[in-house]
């Protein structure tokens, strides 16, 4: 099986992050009691831009998670949309060749779900397999491809599509001024990102120019540690929760977890010569360098991707495989790792060859 196609699919309204910084400011007014505290924030974010779904003089105007909520269903369909037709056609195949639609999304909510939505709106065929995930946040990317590779490996003759699709910016919450709040608020921006998965049977599985190979994934569940990182849903909407406790957890497991990842497949970190990490943030990059012993140059796609788009939650670690895959293609036979972690507390990891 391989990744036949990835592509991601951004909004128009592109900000810099002084621009974000100075509307915040004027978003708390009064509420924010110590202005420069954000300006030092959100510079060590290591966040240079964002993308956002609406200008900025649209988000005053919602006055309920319902308005919000509505707001990312639109969105998210648009954008959706777009990064699954560029990536079907990166492809070479049709909507009709889709045979299954895996969507992650963690910022809105909908019954039925997006996935259904969209396979109206694209007119995608009738016994297509769907499955909508919600919950896992920024490891949904690495998490949501496992489960696309999971089903072609059973149907070889099928294609399968992840879309991650993240609108961030809706999910501020306009009275919490606590620390953890104010960093996101700088962190997060919005998009999505789609990646096709065509099984060994599939005449696309073997078209020149086609992107990696799926040579095996790996789950890693952390128990106890649901309070590491989440949402914390309440009548007004979601409330970002971020333990301190998060860069010990990743230096206390994720080396052991990739070595016995690798060894499973005779391989050792010393094999890798591609790493495709999720954008958690410069602590959260600096956590996993240090657990994993990397040098800087295996995170310069990450940092790359922090800067231009910001942390895009569950799609992150799909747009840096697309820019990898587009811009900075390994040579032929290059091992690699797409690694994300996220709410559970967990790690997803996907082993690549190029």
């Amino acid at each position: 099986m391989r990744i036949s196609g990835v592509a991601s699919a951004m909004p128009e309204y592109v900000y810099p992050q002084d621009t974000l910084t100075g509307a915040l400011k004027l978003f708390w007014g009064d509420k924010l009691k110590n202005p420069e505290q954000l300006d030092r924030l959100h510079s060590r974010t290591g966040v240079t831009s964002r993308h956002l779904a609406f200008p900025l003089e649209r988000y005053p105007t919602f006055s309920s998670w319902g308005e919000t909520n509505a707001a990312w269903f639109e969105v998210a369909q648009v954008h959706g949309e777009r990064a699954l037709d560029q990536a079907l056609t990166k492809a070479g195949i049709s909507r009709q060749d889709l045979h299954a639609l895996f969507v992650v999304s963690i910022t809105g909510i909908a019954s039925p779900s997006l996935d259904a939505r969209l396979i109206n709106r694209m007119n995608l065929r009738s016994d297509i397999k769907r499955t909508p995930i919600f919950g896992v946040g920024c490891v949904g990317g690495a998490l949501g491809l496992t489960r696309a590779a999971d089903y072609t490996l059973a149907y070889p003759g099928h294609n399968a599509a992840l879309l991650a699709v993240e609108v961030c910016s809706l999910t501020l919450k306009r009275d919490d001024l606590s620390a953890v709040n104010v960093i996101a608020s700088g962190l997060f921006g919005d998009g999505a990102a789609a990646v096709i998965v065509s099984g060994s049977q599939t005449t696309n599985d073997q078209r020149p120019g086609a992107g990696p190979e799926i040579l095996a994934n790996g789950s890693f569940f952390y128990p106890g540690t649901e309070d590491i990182m989440g949402w914390g849903i309440s009548e007004t909407g979601f409330q970002i929760v971020l333990s301190p406790g998060l860069m010990d957890l990743v230096k206390a497991n994720l080396s052991r977890d990739v070595d016995s990842f690798l060894n499973e497949h005779g391989l050792t970190r010393s094999d890798i010569g591609n790493w495709v990490i999720h954008t958690g943030g410069p602590r959260v990059l600096d956590a996993m360098q240090e657990a994993l012993e990397l040098e800087d140059r295996h995170l310069e796609r990450s940092w790359d991707s922090l800067s231009r788009f910001g942390n895009l939650s569950s799609a992150s670690v799909l747009l840096v495989l697309e820019d990898i895959a587009e811009k900075h293609r390994p040579d032929p036979g290059t091992f690699g790792v797409l690694l994300a972690m996220g709410p559970g507390f967990c790690s997803e990891m996907i082993l690549l060859r190029w």
